[in-house]
């Protein structure tokens, strides 16, 4: 299907190559159909002006266009398009054959889904920005996919002709689910889709059954913002130099009192733990996220710039994002983990005149969800207005459209 370029085929070699050892190191398996459409398409031709060598670095998004500091568009890194197609695929149980929708265009991640869907499938793909989708019409034509159809719309409406999709897979950060994601997918579709919940945004695969949605998987993961009728903004709050809170779910705090406690003596608490490397720390994220959210406090995400950590204001276990809580006057977070050999243990640090007890609690939560078997999240997606009889037991958020509900299962 696609026009092959010589100068970019080594490379592109070099990066599925790079994308199949890094699923490895975290426990997955490349399927062979997406490690065959990495190999075909023509990345390079979706990146116009960016150096080939660039174009083929496996971590990292290409920018196709900024508002002044802030990315509105970009190419995704290569090894976030391989795992949600591959999550799109695995929940599918294949794409050969199936119908399409993808919201967030630039080109590349609908001429993979284009390979993976075959003659018999069909690919549309939608952009609100019409700039973008120009570019995806010029960038699948010289590439040899001019049969997927693209669209300059607000996917937060149907997008007409109105048909039902085996697959609509979302490609730019969304805080809710619209309810046209639903009524346009077939009974049984997936929604692929990153999600923000509790300030935390996940790669989720989600089955529909009926009115509802359940998740078949989760990736970590981060996107530009969506744009439009479903854009929701996230605020972030500055609590000492370099470091930030970042608040979600209508979450509210006096900035000048955490900053305050970070002052104050820190007090580590350790879980006592011994987890090996591939232990999937994100899923312990969303585990306390529940926990925290269902207690007498506050919770909140952590951020922190690299100069802060390497100063010793905090130690995050995460810089980009690490759970914490505000709780009597006591400030909490997750901590960086402490090395053993090739095992690892979880952590906490707190600030304030509970730091003590209040780490001890953090770590509490944490050697819970070892000791139940490290169970992965799992999200449901109800309509908005479903009476709380109806939901399944779990920590509940109510968003603009949705009900969205955690509940955790053993892995």
């Amino acid at each position: 299907m696609s026009v092959h370029t010589v100068s970019g085929k080594g490379l592109r070699a070099g990066m599925v190559d790079q994308l199949i050892a890094d699923h490895a190191a975290k426990g997955l398996t490349m399927r062979p159909e997406v490690e065959a459409a990495l190999r075909t398409v023509p990345r390079e031709l979706f990146t116009p002006g960016v150096a080939v060598e660039e174009a083929y670095r496996s971590d990292t998004a290409v920018i196709t266009k900024r508002r002044g500091d802030e990315t509105v568009s970009s190419v995704s890194a290569p090894w976030l398009i391989a795992e949600m197609l591959g999550q799109a695929a695995d929940a599918l149980g294949g794409l050969q054959g199936r119908h399409v929708l993808e919201i967030g265009s630039g080109g590349y991640n609908a001429s993979l889904l284009r390979e993976l869907v075959g003659p018999s499938g069909s690919v549309r793909t939608v952009d609100i920005d019409p700039d973008v989708t120009a570019r995806a019409v010029a960038c699948l034509a010289a590439a040899g996919y001019d049969d997927v159809t693209v669209v300059c719309a607000d996917a937060e409406q149907p997008i007409g002709p109105v048909r039902r999709y085996d697959l609509i897979i979302v490609t730019a950060g969304a805080w809710d689910i619209a309810p046209a994601w639903t009524a346009q997918l077939a009974e049984d579709g997936v929604l692929v889709a990153p999600l923000r919940t509790f300030g935390m945004t996940r790669s989720w695969a989600l089955r529909r059954v009926g009115d509802r949605l359940v998740s078949h998987s989760q990736r970590l993961c981060g996107f530009v913002a969506m744009q439009g009728a479903g854009a929701h903004e996230m605020r972030y709050v500055d609590i000492a130099d370099g470091v930030h809170l970042r608040l979600d779910e209508g979450q509210r705090v006096d900035p000048e009192s955490v900053g305050g406690l970070l002052t104050r003596r820190r007090e580590q608490a350790w879980a006592g733990v011994s987890l090996p490397p591939r232990t999937v720390l994100a899923d312990l994220d969303l585990w306390l996220a529940a926990r925290l959210a269902n207690e007498a406090g506050r919770f909140v995400v952590l951020s922190a710039q690299q100069d802060a950590v390497d100063a010793g204001v905090v130690a995050p276990a995460w810089r980009f994002g690490t759970p914490a809580v505000l709780r009597e006057g006591t400030f909490t977070y997750r901590s960086a983990l402490r090395w053993t050999e090739d095992m690892f243990d979880l952590g906490a640090c707190a600030h304030g005149p509970d730091a003590p007890a209040e780490a001890g609690r953090l770590v509490g939560h944490m050697r819970a969800w070892v000791d139940s078997g490290q169970p992965s999240p799992v999200l449901h997606v109800l309509p908005a207005g479903t009476p709380d009889g109806d939901l399944p037991a779990g920590t509940v958020l109510d968003k603009r459209h949705s009900r969205v509900v955690l509940t955790f299962t053993p892995a």
